[in-house]
């Protein structure tokens, strides 16, 4: 029997017509000062938040996010689930769509939402290499090659002669991915603190990366 292989209309996730958007705006009262209003819409955020605010004669409001409700894979994703991981993240449903939150952090649980990873902090932005890292990764990993070709038990050394804000973390990470390195271990010394924030720097380059895990 032969079997016909599925298209990729068939493969991947079915996307529908209306293609909703996340929506947060503040109002600029005491009322509502530290809220966000999160919402979502099919329709043109800005033309959605002007009807809801005009019965109140609201003016004084700024709409502080307005991005595709879509996950990476093309199925959607409602605000009803932003509101629950914001407050699964501890911050305040104070009522109905309102969450006592920054812009920042709503950013973070839509790029968590996305990819399905768990971000720490209020990094959510994605971000490529510099030239001079890009050039630091090849010749590191050309270098790595050339060892195992003539020993692949060979556990090769390559010195980044880099000043401070190089960002050898990230490009360490980068290498890693290159390699197809699964685990990686970190290494650093100095004041209790420094290695605390490196850590944290380290393991959330790592989630919002995704694909090595931080020993």
């Amino acid at each position: 029997m032969t079997m016909n292989k599925p298209t990729i209309e068939e493969v991947l996730t079915p996307k529908p017509e209306a293609r909703p958007r996340i929506y947060a705006y503040t109002i600029a009262d005491a009322a509502h000062h530290g809220q966000l209003k999160v919402g979502q819409t099919t329709r043109n955020v800005k033309q959605r938040v002007a009807e809801q605010l005009k019965t109140a004669a609201i003016q004084n409001f700024t709409i502080e996010l307005d991005e595709p409700a879509e996950r990476d894979d093309g199925s959607i994703f409602t605000d009803h689930e932003v509101r629950a991981a914001l407050v699964k993240k501890g911050f305040e449903n104070t009522m109905l769509e309102w969450v006592r939150c920054a812009k920042a952090d709503v950013a973070t649980v839509l790029a968590e939402l996305r990819t399905g990873d768990r971000l720490g902090g209020t990094h959510h932005e994605t971000f490529g290499l510099r030239d001079e890292q890009i050039d630091a990764v090849n010749k590191t990993f050309a270098y790595y090659q050339s060892i195992w070709a003539e020993d692949a038990f060979a556990a090769p050394r390559f010195l980044w002669n880099a000043k401070m804000r190089f960002g050898k973390t990230f490009t360490t990470y980068q290498l890693a991915k290159k390699l197809q390195t699964k685990r990686v271990r970190w290494k650093t010394l100095g004041h209790p603190t420094w290695k605390t924030m490196w850590t944290l720097t380290a393991g959330n380059t790592c989630r919002a990366q995704r694909g090595v895990t931080l020993c």
